[in-house]
């Protein structure tokens, strides 16, 4: 009886590092995309996208609870769609803002794949 706590209380404690592995990824993917906005001429392009891409798939993964899922997904729609807008044709930050724009897309796309997957799977598993 002892031993099944301690494993249980164990498991418990990795998902809760592993809960805050993903929050700390949040606000980092956030931070880059935005930082990488303003000074995206002098930042490879190939670098950013990966370091965004597995940044958002590590949201995905480990960040949601079944309550944020469908706030997730409706603001990715959301991101998804401004990200059509060409920021670019307002004077001088719209350069800026379509770059930051673009960065968090490309953050938030591969989490909402994962995200998405998980409730289809969710769904048509019950």
């Amino acid at each position: 009886m002892a031993k099944a706590k301690v494993a249980s209380s164990f498991l418990s404690k990795q998902g809760v590092e592993w809960h805050r592995l993903a929050h700390y990824s949040f606000f980092v993917g956030l931070l880059i995309a935005i930082l990488a906005g303003f000074f995206h001429t002098y930042i490879a392009p190939e670098v950013l996208v990966t370091t965004l891409v597995v940044l958002g798939l590590i949201v995905g993964l480990f960040n949601l609870t079944a309550q944020e899922t469908t706030p997730f997904l409706v603001a990715s729609i959301a991101l998804m769609l401004a990200g059509i807008v060409n920021l670019g044709l307002i004077p001088g930050i719209g350069i800026y803002l379509r770059a930051i724009l673009s960065n968090i897309v490309v953050f938030v796309v591969p989490g909402a794949i994962i995200v998405g997957m998980k409730t289809i799977w969710k769904l048509a598993s019950d």
